[in-house]
Protein backbone atom coordinates (compact mmCIF):
# COMPACT_ATOMS: atom_id res chain seq x y z
CA UNK A 1 0.00 0.00 0.00
CA UNK A 2 1.50 3.40 -0.97
CA UNK A 3 1.59 6.49 1.73
CA UNK A 4 1.01 10.20 0.52
CA UNK A 5 0.28 13.06 2.52
CA UNK A 6 -1.27 16.23 2.33
CA UNK A 7 -0.39 19.84 1.44
CA UNK A 8 -0.56 22.07 4.63
CA UNK A 9 -2.58 24.42 2.42
CA UNK A 10 -5.74 24.05 4.50
CA UNK A 11 -4.38 24.77 8.01
CA UNK A 12 -4.76 28.48 8.25
CA UNK A 13 -2.03 30.92 8.58
CA UNK A 14 0.79 28.30 6.62
CA UNK A 15 2.44 30.52 3.95
CA UNK A 16 3.23 29.58 0.12
CA UNK A 17 7.11 29.34 0.63
CA UNK A 18 6.44 27.16 3.58
CA UNK A 19 4.13 25.12 1.73
CA UNK A 20 6.78 24.59 -0.96
CA UNK A 21 9.43 23.46 1.23
CA UNK A 22 7.01 20.75 2.70
CA UNK A 23 6.38 19.70 -1.04
CA UNK A 24 9.63 19.17 -1.48
CA UNK A 25 10.73 17.61 1.46
CA UNK A 26 7.75 14.74 0.79
CA UNK A 27 9.35 14.52 -2.80
CA UNK A 28 12.40 13.72 -1.29
CA UNK A 29 11.07 11.28 1.20
CA UNK A 30 8.70 7.84 1.54
CA UNK A 31 5.68 9.44 0.14
CA UNK A 32 3.88 8.81 -3.11
CA UNK A 33 1.34 11.81 -2.96
CA UNK A 34 0.80 14.81 -2.07
CA UNK A 35 -2.75 15.56 -1.48
CA UNK A 36 -4.92 18.82 -1.00
CA UNK A 37 -8.36 19.31 0.19
CA UNK A 38 -10.94 22.10 -0.90
CA UNK A 39 -13.26 24.24 0.60
CA UNK A 40 -14.54 27.70 -0.78
CA UNK A 41 -15.82 29.58 2.63
CA UNK A 42 -12.55 28.59 4.29
CA UNK A 43 -9.02 29.78 4.27
CA UNK A 44 -7.46 27.09 2.47
CA UNK A 45 -5.39 27.12 -0.53
CA UNK A 46 -7.34 26.51 -3.87
CA UNK A 47 -6.01 23.42 -4.85
CA UNK A 48 -4.85 23.33 -8.48
CA UNK A 49 -3.29 26.67 -7.51
CA UNK A 50 -1.43 24.55 -4.62
CA UNK A 51 -1.09 21.71 -6.67
CA UNK A 52 0.68 23.31 -9.73
CA UNK A 53 3.13 25.41 -7.46
CA UNK A 54 4.28 22.09 -6.09
CA UNK A 55 4.54 20.65 -9.50
CA UNK A 56 7.20 23.34 -9.98
CA UNK A 57 9.43 22.09 -7.25
CA UNK A 58 9.11 18.19 -7.35
CA UNK A 59 9.78 15.98 -9.90
CA UNK A 60 8.93 12.33 -8.32
CA UNK A 61 5.91 12.86 -6.42
CA UNK A 62 2.44 12.33 -7.75
CA UNK A 63 -0.43 15.09 -7.06
CA UNK A 64 -4.06 14.47 -5.99
CA UNK A 65 -6.87 16.59 -5.20
CA UNK A 66 -8.81 14.62 -2.54
CA UNK A 67 -11.47 15.80 -2.88
CA UNK A 68 -12.02 18.65 -5.31
CA UNK A 69 -15.64 20.41 -5.01
CA UNK A 70 -16.18 20.14 -9.22
CA UNK A 71 -19.50 21.27 -9.40
CA UNK A 72 -18.36 24.75 -8.30
CA UNK A 73 -16.39 25.17 -11.07
CA UNK A 74 -16.63 25.93 -14.84
CA UNK A 75 -16.26 22.68 -16.73
CA UNK A 76 -14.41 23.67 -19.68
CA UNK A 77 -11.83 25.81 -17.61
CA UNK A 78 -11.51 22.67 -15.07
CA UNK A 79 -10.60 20.84 -18.08
CA UNK A 80 -8.09 22.90 -19.08
CA UNK A 81 -6.51 23.67 -16.01
CA UNK A 82 -6.72 19.81 -14.94
CA UNK A 83 -4.97 19.34 -18.66
CA UNK A 84 -2.31 21.61 -18.45
CA UNK A 85 -1.20 20.90 -14.77
CA UNK A 86 -0.70 17.19 -15.80
CA UNK A 87 0.79 18.14 -18.63
CA UNK A 88 3.45 21.08 -16.68
CA UNK A 89 3.52 17.99 -14.49
CA UNK A 90 4.88 15.31 -16.92
CA UNK A 91 1.39 13.25 -16.10
CA UNK A 92 1.44 13.10 -12.20
CA UNK A 93 -1.81 14.21 -11.72
CA UNK A 94 -4.96 12.48 -9.79
CA UNK A 95 -7.86 14.44 -9.49
CA UNK A 96 -10.31 13.14 -6.84
CA UNK A 97 -13.72 14.86 -7.02
CA UNK A 98 -16.76 15.02 -4.56
CA UNK A 99 -19.53 17.58 -4.41
CA UNK A 100 -19.63 18.70 -0.61
CA UNK A 101 -22.48 19.06 1.88
CA UNK A 102 -22.34 22.93 2.48
CA UNK A 103 -24.31 25.16 1.19
CA UNK A 104 -22.22 28.05 1.75
CA UNK A 105 -19.65 27.30 -0.42
CA UNK A 106 -22.58 27.17 -3.32
CA UNK A 107 -23.54 30.38 -2.54
CA UNK A 108 -20.38 31.81 -2.62
CA UNK A 109 -19.38 30.02 -6.17
CA UNK A 110 -22.16 30.47 -7.13
CA UNK A 111 -23.65 27.13 -8.13
CA UNK A 112 -26.86 25.35 -7.89
CA UNK A 113 -26.49 23.44 -4.59
CA UNK A 114 -29.82 20.44 -5.54
CA UNK A 115 -27.95 19.51 -8.58
CA UNK A 116 -24.63 19.11 -7.51
CA UNK A 117 -24.13 15.24 -8.00
CA UNK A 118 -25.92 15.04 -11.42
CA UNK A 119 -23.61 18.10 -12.55
CA UNK A 120 -20.72 16.09 -11.39
CA UNK A 121 -21.75 13.23 -13.44
CA UNK A 122 -22.26 15.44 -16.53
CA UNK A 123 -18.57 17.40 -15.86
CA UNK A 124 -16.47 14.23 -15.65
CA UNK A 125 -18.17 13.14 -19.08
CA UNK A 126 -17.90 16.42 -20.49
CA UNK A 127 -13.80 16.77 -19.12
CA UNK A 128 -13.18 13.04 -20.53
CA UNK A 129 -14.20 14.15 -23.93
CA UNK A 130 -12.47 17.44 -24.19
CA UNK A 131 -8.81 15.38 -23.11
CA UNK A 132 -9.57 12.91 -25.84
CA UNK A 133 -9.58 15.98 -28.45
CA UNK A 134 -13.47 16.16 -29.09
CA UNK A 135 -15.48 19.37 -30.39
CA UNK A 136 -17.02 20.88 -27.15
CA UNK A 137 -19.70 21.63 -29.68
CA UNK A 138 -19.04 20.64 -33.20
CA UNK A 139 -22.63 21.62 -34.58
CA UNK A 140 -21.52 25.30 -33.47
CA UNK A 141 -17.92 25.22 -34.71
CA UNK A 142 -16.45 25.09 -31.53
CA UNK A 143 -13.27 23.37 -31.32
CA UNK A 144 -11.69 21.13 -29.07
CA UNK A 145 -9.99 23.26 -25.86
CA UNK A 146 -6.41 22.07 -25.29
CA UNK A 147 -3.62 21.10 -24.40
CA UNK A 148 -3.76 17.92 -23.97
CA UNK A 149 -2.88 15.97 -20.64
CA UNK A 150 0.25 13.53 -20.42
CA UNK A 151 -2.15 10.61 -19.34
CA UNK A 152 -3.93 8.94 -21.68
CA UNK A 153 -7.62 9.85 -21.73
CA UNK A 154 -6.92 11.96 -19.15
CA UNK A 155 -5.68 12.63 -15.43
CA UNK A 156 -6.59 9.58 -13.22
CA UNK A 157 -10.46 10.84 -11.57
CA UNK A 158 -11.34 9.19 -8.03
CA UNK A 159 -14.80 10.00 -6.34
CA UNK A 160 -15.41 10.33 -3.08
CA UNK A 161 -18.26 10.37 -0.51
CA UNK A 162 -20.36 8.67 2.03
CA UNK A 163 -23.92 8.39 0.43
CA UNK A 164 -24.36 5.04 -1.33
CA UNK A 165 -25.84 7.51 -4.12
CA UNK A 166 -22.55 8.82 -4.35
CA UNK A 167 -20.43 5.91 -3.91
CA UNK A 168 -21.67 3.83 -6.73
CA UNK A 169 -20.58 6.93 -8.91
CA UNK A 170 -17.62 5.99 -7.82
CA UNK A 171 -17.66 2.88 -9.78
CA UNK A 172 -19.96 4.26 -12.66
CA UNK A 173 -18.11 7.00 -14.14
CA UNK A 174 -14.17 6.81 -12.11
CA UNK A 175 -11.09 4.97 -11.83
CA UNK A 176 -11.90 4.38 -8.20
CA UNK A 177 -12.85 5.57 -4.52
CA UNK A 178 -11.78 7.81 -2.24
CA UNK A 179 -12.91 7.09 1.04
CA UNK A 180 -12.50 8.63 4.34
CA UNK A 181 -10.13 5.99 6.05
CA UNK A 182 -10.21 5.98 9.45
CA UNK A 183 -12.77 2.85 9.97
CA UNK A 184 -11.76 -0.46 7.87
CA UNK A 185 -15.08 -1.83 7.73
CA UNK A 186 -17.09 1.11 6.48
CA UNK A 187 -14.32 1.95 3.81
CA UNK A 188 -14.66 -2.11 3.06
CA UNK A 189 -18.93 -2.22 2.51
CA UNK A 190 -18.40 1.41 1.01
CA UNK A 191 -15.91 0.06 -1.94
CA UNK A 192 -18.18 -3.13 -2.32
CA UNK A 193 -21.09 -0.93 -3.91
CA UNK A 194 -18.57 0.88 -5.82
CA UNK A 195 -17.34 -2.80 -7.25
CA UNK A 196 -20.84 -3.74 -7.86
CA UNK A 197 -21.33 -0.09 -9.92
CA UNK A 198 -18.63 -0.67 -11.63
CA UNK A 199 -19.01 -4.46 -12.50
CA UNK A 200 -22.66 -3.76 -13.54
CA UNK A 201 -20.99 -1.26 -16.43
CA UNK A 202 -19.00 -4.25 -17.11
CA UNK A 203 -15.40 -2.21 -16.80
CA UNK A 204 -12.30 -4.63 -17.08
CA UNK A 205 -10.35 -5.49 -13.40
CA UNK A 206 -11.24 -3.24 -10.01
CA UNK A 207 -11.72 0.07 -9.35
CA UNK A 208 -8.74 1.60 -6.91
CA UNK A 209 -9.48 2.17 -3.83
CA UNK A 210 -7.93 5.02 -1.91
CA UNK A 211 -8.55 7.05 1.41
CA UNK A 212 -7.55 10.47 2.91
CA UNK A 213 -7.71 11.17 7.04
CA UNK A 214 -6.48 13.96 9.06
CA UNK A 215 -3.41 13.45 11.54
CA UNK A 216 -1.27 15.31 13.89
CA UNK A 217 1.80 13.26 15.65
CA UNK A 218 4.01 14.62 18.75
CA UNK A 219 3.01 16.89 21.94
CA UNK A 220 -0.30 17.66 22.33
CA UNK A 221 -1.49 15.75 18.85
CA UNK A 222 -4.73 14.69 20.31
CA UNK A 223 -5.86 18.07 21.00
CA UNK A 224 -4.06 19.75 17.76
CA UNK A 225 -5.91 17.32 15.40
CA UNK A 226 -9.03 17.39 17.34
CA UNK A 227 -9.39 21.44 17.29
CA UNK A 228 -8.87 21.08 13.77
CA UNK A 229 -11.62 18.69 12.66
CA UNK A 230 -13.94 20.46 15.23
CA UNK A 231 -12.95 23.52 13.77
CA UNK A 232 -13.24 22.35 9.84
CA UNK A 233 -16.15 20.13 10.37
CA UNK A 234 -18.31 22.25 12.80
CA UNK A 235 -21.37 22.17 10.90
CA UNK A 236 -21.45 18.40 11.82
CA UNK A 237 -22.15 19.10 14.96
CA UNK A 238 -21.53 16.15 17.23
CA UNK A 239 -20.59 13.99 14.58
CA UNK A 240 -17.41 16.38 14.34
CA UNK A 241 -16.46 15.30 17.98
CA UNK A 242 -16.85 11.87 17.22
CA UNK A 243 -14.42 12.49 14.26
CA UNK A 244 -12.32 14.41 16.52
CA UNK A 245 -12.21 11.34 19.69
CA UNK A 246 -11.37 8.77 16.91
CA UNK A 247 -8.50 10.94 15.28
CA UNK A 248 -5.53 9.54 14.21
CA UNK A 249 -3.07 11.17 17.16
CA UNK A 250 -0.05 8.07 18.14
CA UNK A 251 2.79 6.65 15.72
CA UNK A 252 0.55 3.31 17.37
CA UNK A 253 -2.26 4.56 15.68
CA UNK A 254 -0.71 5.48 12.00
CA UNK A 255 0.65 2.28 12.28
CA UNK A 256 -2.46 0.44 13.28
CA UNK A 257 -4.53 2.52 10.67
CA UNK A 258 -2.03 1.15 7.74
CA UNK A 259 -2.06 -2.28 9.14
CA UNK A 260 -6.12 -2.29 8.82
CA UNK A 261 -6.15 -0.77 5.98
CA UNK A 262 -3.55 -3.09 3.97
CA UNK A 263 -6.04 -5.85 5.39
CA UNK A 264 -9.13 -4.51 3.46
CA UNK A 265 -7.37 -4.23 0.06
CA UNK A 266 -6.49 -0.43 0.20
CA UNK A 267 -3.56 0.90 -2.81
CA UNK A 268 -2.99 4.07 -1.14
CA UNK A 269 -3.47 6.58 2.02
CA UNK A 270 -2.73 10.13 2.61
CA UNK A 271 -2.58 11.37 5.83
CA UNK A 272 -3.38 14.84 6.08
CA UNK A 273 -1.64 17.30 8.16
CA UNK A 274 -3.88 19.07 11.15
CA UNK A 275 -0.66 21.71 11.88
CA UNK A 276 1.51 23.91 9.54
CA UNK A 277 4.46 22.48 11.37
CA UNK A 278 7.50 20.66 9.46
CA UNK A 279 8.03 18.36 12.20
CA UNK A 280 4.70 16.63 11.05
CA UNK A 281 6.11 15.40 7.73
CA UNK A 282 9.04 14.28 9.38
CA UNK A 283 7.28 12.15 12.42
CA UNK A 284 5.09 11.00 9.49
CA UNK A 285 8.21 10.18 7.47
CA UNK A 286 10.07 8.24 10.41
CA UNK A 287 7.18 6.37 10.92
CA UNK A 288 5.77 5.26 7.30
CA UNK A 289 9.54 5.13 5.67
Amino acid sequence: MKIGIGLPGNVPGVKGDFILEWAQRADAGPFSTLGTIDRLVYQNYEPLIMLASAAAVTTRVRLMTGVMLAPLRNVGVLAKQAASLDAMSNGRLTLGFGVGRRPDDYKAAPAQYNNRGRRLEEQIVTMRRIWNGDDVDAANGVGPIGPPPVQQGGPEILIGGGTPQAIARAGRLADGFLAAGTNPEAVAAAYQIALAAWESEGKPGKPRLAAVCSYALGPNAADVVGGYIRHYYSFLGPVAQLMAANAVASTEAVTGLIHDLEGIGMDELVFLPSAGDMDQLDRLADIVG
